[in-house]
């Protein structure tokens, strides 16, 4: 087993996305309104935890998410922007705990949690693929 990278608390990513009809809770099936969906938000808290250890990690070495607790507290309609930071607070051997807060052009539209656990990109791989064998 290859020795798991040192990250420290502090690591940080931003992203940052035009709110678009593509991104609304309407066209996601995830509500009824043209206003960024919360899988959305989602999807930009975890994109900004991976961005905070993009260049931190050895290529053999990738995380996946494991769990996400969050507020999804203002809605944001098409046409403004979304910026989402993750930081990282806490990193417990493979387990690592963001803090993860959104805002858009206005005002502050969600905060909560995301845990990322670090993962040998070829075991990972194989043991998922074994499913496909049963």
């Amino acid at each position: 087993m290859t020795e798991l990278p040192k990250l420290t608390p502090g690591l940080s990513g931003t992203i940052k996305r035009q709110v678009t009809e593509a991104l609304t809770a309407r066209r996601l099936g995830s509500g009824t309104v043209d206003v960024l969906a919360t899988p959305e938000l989602v999807l930009l808290m975890e994109a900004a935890a991976v961005a905070a250890l993009a260049d931190h990690l050895p290529p053999e070495f990738t995380t996946v998410g494991v769990a996400i607790n969050i507020k999804h507290i203002a809605p944001t309609p098409v046409g403004l922007k979304v910026k989402v930071r993750a930081a990282l607070v806490e990193a417990q051997g493979r387990r690592l705990k963001f803090q993860v807060v959104a805002h858009d052009d206005v005002e502050e539209i969600g905060r909560g949690t995301h845990e990322r656990v670090l993962v040998e990109v070829d075991g990972f791989i194989a043991r998922a693929n074994r499913k496909l064998q049963k």
